[in-house]
């Protein structure tokens, strides 16, 4: 008998009809436009966050800013336009964070953009919880960029 740990990543994709380089920048340097603060946001006092701001390198810092002056959500661990940036994920309080990491693949005349959310074991007893919250989270999440990376 053995005991193996439950594989608790969280994948989603999307497809849009962008070339890799304007679904980089759109997911990127756009993120206001597409992140849905209302719903997704830790702001404050049913108060959304005003902005999310991603700092396009490696160290950079990837958050949501707040009218309290709260920013951040994690660090961006690796920058690499227009195929990967993977991100240190850093929302649930007093716990280890956990990665994003986002890709981007030509497919046809547009990009397939494929999300791993992983390292929820290191959450310990909310692990399951956490996870099951970010898999049912992250198809809105990319549903709404792929509305604004296809509208244009």
């Amino acid at each position: 008998m053995s005991n193996q740990a439950t594989d608790l990543t969280v994948r989603h994709s999307v497809t849009v009809l962008r070339p890799p380089e304007e679904a980089f920048r759109v997911f990127t340097e756009e993120i206001s436009t597409w992140w849905p603060l209302d719903t997704h946001s830790i702001g404050k006092d049913g108060r959304p966050a005003e902005s999310a701001v991603m700092e396009g390198k490696e160290g950079g810092r990837f958050y949501e800013r707040t009218g309290e002056g709260t920013e951040h959500w994690g660090t961006i661990l690796v920058w690499e336009p227009p195929t990967r940036v993977l991100i240190s994920w850093e929302l649930v309080p007093d716990r280890p964070p956990t990665e994003v990491d986002v890709r981007f693949v030509a497919e046809g005349e547009g990009t397939r953009v494929e999300l791993e959310h992983r390292g929820f074991e290191r959450l310990g007893e909310r692990a399951e919880q956490v996870a099951a919250g970010y898999g049912s989270g992250w198809p809105k999440v990319l549903g709404q960029y792929a509305g604004v990376a296809n509208a244009a």
